[in-house]
């Protein structure tokens, strides 16, 4: 188990690993990955996660950190995914893990998670064995830690707990503009691993990067409130503020995306109740505005045969939705097109959709996209 003394003394920032700086789209930028990587360590951090299926993550892990790094000086997370997208036998599934550890370099893990479990994909995690997998590779030294990462209701969640009290600890999407939302039921998920006594690892907590650039009538009284202050870190720092949240998960892509994050984490204070009152505000203007709830994890797009650039296509209608800007939508839609497949292009095989964490109705939304960004 994870003692409370451990998770109390955790630096509070994460440095997650799925959306690392690319030089193209399919090349990692490791260089500018490994200056971020010293940042970190060098401002006290420790927490650093990855997963087998987010692409070039592991490997990139490996260069800036483990080969550059003393193994005793980091925290390393990884993760096993049996759902029907990602691996389709027993086999394939266990297989994973041996490949994450020659990926990363790492030896053992500190943290290994079974990914994004949901009523959706729960079946495979148990017909394949993967709980009792994970168990023995912890008895045998290599996993340190154990958990899993979740989106459903908290109703499931807390049959997963009751089920399986083996779990360390939870890693939940949570931030400000999902903490009441219904579909993603962030306070009430957070509230079963409070009931079980789970630490929990925050993932999204910017959502996406759709919380560093809020509405902007948000987007005023923040810096009214607070002048000094990047917008991502209001949405981190409310993570962070929960008393039983023992990490949250930045998916920082820049090294200047770093040092902002750095700037107010180094030195964690939580929210004051000014603060909270200007979320508040925040999560009541964001539920009057309709928006497509994607996170850009790109989980979606590696099947795709027509090779729509979903979460780009997403960000776009986003764009229209939340600012009324269709000129700019329509801009940023026509630059995907260089190299990516048309939103009238889906033929419907719904891989994506069997693949999407937030359980979004992509092939709707993509015709609806056909329709308002190339008329």
């Amino acid at each position: 188990m994870l003692e409370k003394e451990f998770v109390s003394a955790m630096p509070k920032l994460g440095f997650g690993l799925m959306r690392l700086p690319r030089k193209s789209e399919n090349v990692i930028d490791t260089e500018e990955a490994a200056q971020m990587t010293d940042a970190f360590l060098t401002a006290g951090m420790k927490y650093f996660d990855t997963a087998y299926v987010y692409d070039g993550s592991e490997e990139a892990c490996r260069k800036a950190l483990v080969e550059r790094h003393p193994r005793d000086s980091f925290y390393l997370a990884d993760k096993l995914n049996a759902s029907k997208w990602a691996v389709s036998s027993e086999e394939e599934a266990k297989k994973e893990f041996e490949t994450s550890l020659e990926r990363t370099g790492a030896g053992y893990f500190d943290f290994y998670l079974l990914h994004a479990l949901s009523s959706e994909n729960l079946k495979f995690y148990d017909s394949y064995g993967i709980w009792d997998f994970v168990k023995q590779k912890k008895a045998e030294g290599k996993i340190r830690h154990m958990g899993f990462s979740f989106h459903d209701t908290p109703e499931v969640l807390d049959s997963i707990l009751t089920a399986h009290p083996e779990a360390e600890f939870v890693q939940l999407q949570l931030n400000y503009a999902d903490w009441e939302n219904p579909e993603v039921q962030s306070r009430k998920n957070y509230e079963v691993c409070v009931k079980h006594g789970k630490p929990v690892v925050v993932m999204e907590p910017v959502k996406g990067g759709s919380l560093a650039n809020p509405l902007p009538v948000i987007a005023e009284e923040m810096k009214t409130v607070n002048p000094e202050r990047s917008y991502a870190s209001w949405a981190i720092r409310f993570a962070a503020s929960l008393p039983d949240v023992m990490v949250v998960l930045s998916g920082m892509s820049s090294l200047e995306q770093m040092n902002d994050n750095l700037s107010y984490m180094k030195d964690f204070t939580p929210l004051s109740e000014k603060e909270q009152e200007v979320l508040e505000h925040a999560r009541k203007a964001m539920a009057e505005v309709k928006t497509i709830p994607c996170t850009a994890c790109h989980y979606c797009t590696g099947g795709c045969p027509m090779h729509i650039e979903i979460p780009g296509v997403f960000k776009a209608v986003n764009r229209r939705l939340v600012y009324n800007d269709l000129e700019g939508a329509k801009r940023d839609y026509q630059r995907l097109l260089k190299d990516h497949g048309a939103a009238s292009s889906c033929v419907h095989c719904g891989q994506c959709e069997d693949a999407c964490p937030q359980h979004i109705e992509i092939r709707k939304h993509l015709e609806e996209a056909a329709a308002m960004l190339e008329g």
